[in-house]
């Protein structure tokens, strides 16, 4: 998009009023894409800059796009049930389950292995290893909920294999395919066709705020590295803050 916007201009020829101009041909058309380009190209200049193929990125004084704010989608318990009664196979069930009762990520709940689960304490340590890191680069642990201890105990009794998730033993799921199954059953169910899975930890987090949980407690137990990204769940909290004060 780029090239056919410069032409095949020479990289040290890019200035900063090229992707000025760039950037801001772009945002009429598709706001949303414009944020993704202004990000990958400040990344890309950034690395030519390092490999001295340019002397300075002509991103580095350009203001990122600005994009109206909205708040995510939740899935209501309701519909989740929908969703659940919809799905093809158990298999993919014990996914979504876990997904709404945990706020796991997809690429966590795929890559979970056994050792992970401690049934004792019954909770979930979100481990780092050779294969697999958390986004963050950050373990966290989430205390097991009754349902999903339930999916665990009956999988655990069909076999101890490496992850807890699979079709064939030691071959991890393909996270696009367990998409596209959880897109599949909420179009079934006839619910928002805009849910994903990523709803899924939406919920897990939208619910607890509703039900009063701290900000601070659902920061830790998404795993979120700032605050500021768990309050985009603030508004939820609006009814335990007016009861906090009706105690007054």
């Amino acid at each position: 998009r780029l090239e056919a916007f410069l032409g095949n201009k020479p990289l040290k020829e890019i200035s900063a009023k090229d992707m000025d101009l760039f950037v801001s041909t772009v945002i009429p058309k598709a706001r949303y894409a414009a944020v993704l380009y202004y990000k990958t190209l400040k990344a890309a200049f950034n690395k030519a800059v390092a490999w001295n193929y340019m002397k300075e990125n002509p991103m580095a004084h350009i203001k990122p796009p600005r994009i109206p704010k909205s708040y995510p989608l939740f899935i209501s318990e309701a519909e989740f049930i929908l969703i659940i009664n919809n799905a093809e196979t158990q298999l993919h069930k014990d996914i979504f389950t876990t997904a709404f009762y945990t706020g796991m990520r997809l690429n966590e709940i795929l890559n979970m292995t056994w050792d992970w689960i401690d049934f004792e304490q019954d909770i979930i340590t979100i481990k780092n290893s050779q294969n697999f890191k958390t986004k963050n680069k950050r373990e966290r642990v989430i205390p097991i909920h009754r349902r999903i201890k339930d999916i665990l105990l009956q999988r655990i009794s069909e076999g101890n294999k490496i992850y807890v998730y699979y079709r064939i033993s030691g071959i991890r799921l393909n996270g696009e395919f367990i998409s596209k199954k959880f897109k599949k059953a909420v179009r079934t169910a006839g619910l928002n066709d805009n849910y994903h899975f990523h709803s899924l930890r939406h919920s897990f987090a939208s619910i607890l705020a509703q039900r009063g949980v701290s900000l601070y407690t659902i920061k830790e137990l998404l795993g979120h590295k700032d605050i500021k990204t768990t309050q985009i769940y603030s508004h939820l909290t609006s009814n335990s803050l007016s009861q906090a004060v009706n105690m007054l």
